[in-house]
């Protein structure tokens, strides 16, 4: 586990959090899967609406986390993710989309930024890579979802540029860091895969059946780098989903019967 990131736990729901961004006043939240309510996997806090669980269970457990970090429930502001690299920017009119209610949420869209206090960006995942960026200088915030398929078409990248144009921010001011997710030590792929990544070659290792072994986490490090965020300012949490499946949820680990972890990050004021 990095230095940076630690877990922690309030009214009984447990997190991890990246100690620099909370010291430059915002707020970061990996849930656990601990201590809630589900119907595809009781007693865990699936946390995402849109996987066929119980939507009373997911909001009540959204409810939970908020309290546990500190956040409103209501002003969670999410997205359909899709597997792309689609960012939006959230504005006034668009706090607390897909809140309560997936039929409203941000749709087609794998990244969100904003410059506005007291918004939580939350996002799912159950394997794939949580981006989180914060300028101390201007307040913005990003965070992206970077499975393979959002990794080779650069939503790092593309977050980044996305918060200087609307927010002008520097890249080499921002704080990054990247949350649990399926280490290069579990994540095994194929030549469709290597393909497309062809300036990455060596976050691949090679297996002996014709597959390969990926470090998102280091493609997702190399992106932002090739950006120009400060290499001391990303943050890797190191933690393998698929090795840790009692602590988050896991796609492969748990053949695709699983809730998904939501990551949260807010700007406090």
């Amino acid at each position: 586990m990095h230095d940076d990131f630690n877990l922690t736990s309030h009214n009984n729901i447990w997190f991890g959090y990246f100690s620099d961004f909370e010291q430059a006043g915002f707020i970061t939240a990996c849930s656990c899967r601990f201590h809630g309510e589900s119907d595809i996997v009781p007693g865990t806090l699936n946390l995402a609406l849109h996987i066929g669980d119980n939507p009373k269970k997911v909001v009540r457990n959204r409810q939970k986390f908020a309290e546990a970090i500190g956040v409103n429930a209501e002003r969670f502001t999410t997205c359909a993710q899709v597997h792309g690299n689609r960012v939006q920017v959230i504005t006034d009119k668009l706090i607390g989309s897909g809140a309560l209610r997936f039929a409203d949420t941000v749709p087609d869209t794998d990244a969100l930024i904003t410059n506005l206090a007291g918004v939580p960006l939350l996002l799912f995942y159950a394997d794939c890579v949580p981006v989180l960026l914060a300028d101390p200088e201007t307040g913005a915030i990003g965070l992206a979802h970077a499975g393979w398929r959002g990794t080779a078409a650069q939503i790092a990248k593309k977050t980044v540029a996305a918060m200087q144009d609307t927010f002008h921010v520097k890249p080499p001011n921002l704080l990054a860091a990247i949350g649990p997710s399926i280490g290069g030590c579990c994540y095994e792929v194929d030549d469709v895969v290597r393909n497309e990544m062809p300036d990455y070659e060596s976050c691949f290792m090679d297996k002996c059946d014709g597959k390969y072994w990926l470090d998102l986490w280091q493609v997702n490090r190399q992106q932002l780098m090739e950006t120009g965020v400060t290499p001391s300012r990303i943050s890797v949490a190191g933690i393998c989903t698929n090795h840790n499946p009692e602590l988050f949820c896991s796609y492969r680990y748990e053949n695709g019967r699983t809730g998904r972890m939501g990551v949260c990050l807010c700007r406090k004021r």
